[in-house]
């Protein structure tokens, strides 16, 4: 599969790491340029590329970069992608501490990825955004093992969604279906479920406990 990674930091790092170990033709990028990321390349094989060009021809799109950046992506961004592309957004909303005050967040009550839909212009799916970075390198399981963690997965589009729990799949992880974006604050930060190492059913148990309040710690 084709797969394009905006954002190189811990999880597009990993994310590139662990998919280009499964056989999957990768093309990575950063708002710093591709001449950045010739060690990354040099490491795993993905093809570094100019942001503008990370969609093209791929069947999937992960959009790995802090809130904030989310508005300065280039417009466009998925004109070269494949019919259908499924767009993984792992973004979280962290007003205190980086993205400063998101209005559409806080005054419309939108959720993080529904926000970033906007600006994206594309359908999402909700994942990964809740994950240890290095538990993608780690801590893959083959189905069926007990100790093989689940990942919430959340998008209105079935299809996309299936393919990124499919994809989850491969890389040694169960998913649980989260609902659609504007279910996804079940995952924000705050949340019992951000951060959770468990299986299926801790998983499920976790976003049903959730709260649609944030926490102080997250409002900006």
């Amino acid at each position: 599969m084709k797969i394009g990674i905006i954002g190189a930091g811990n999880i597009g790092g990993n994310l590139t790491r662990r998919l280009t170990t499964l056989g999957h033709d990768v093309s990575v990028a950063n708002s710093r340029g591709p001449h950045t990321l010739t060690g990354l390349a040099e490491e795993t094989g993905a093809t570094p590329v100019p942001v503008e060009e990370a969609a093209r021809g791929a069947q999937v799109v992960v959009v790995t970069v802090p809130l904030k950046a989310v508005p300065n992506l280039p417009s466009g961004l998925l004109d070269g992608a494949a019919e259908g592309v499924a767009v993984i957004d792992t973004g979280n909303y962290y007003p205190q501490q980086r993205d400063g005050r998101i209005a559409g967040i806080e005054d419309e009550g939108l959720t993080e990825s529904r926000w970033s839909e906007r600006h994206i212009g594309h359908s999402v799916i909700k994942a990964f955004n809740g994950t240890y970075a290095q538990d993608i390198l780690e801590r893959p399981r083959p189905a069926g093992d007990p100790d093989r963690l689940a990942l919430p997965v959340a998008g209105d589009d079935e299809a996309a969604k299936r393919v990124v729990r499919d994809l989850i799949h491969e890389l040694g992880f169960d998913t649980v279906d989260a609902g659609g974006i504007d279910d996804s604050w079940r995952q924000q930060p705050g949340t019992p479920v951000y951060g959770l190492r468990a299986g299926v059913d801790g998983v499920t148990e976790a976003l049903a406990k959730a709260s649609k309040d944030r926490s102080a710690d997250f409002r900006g």
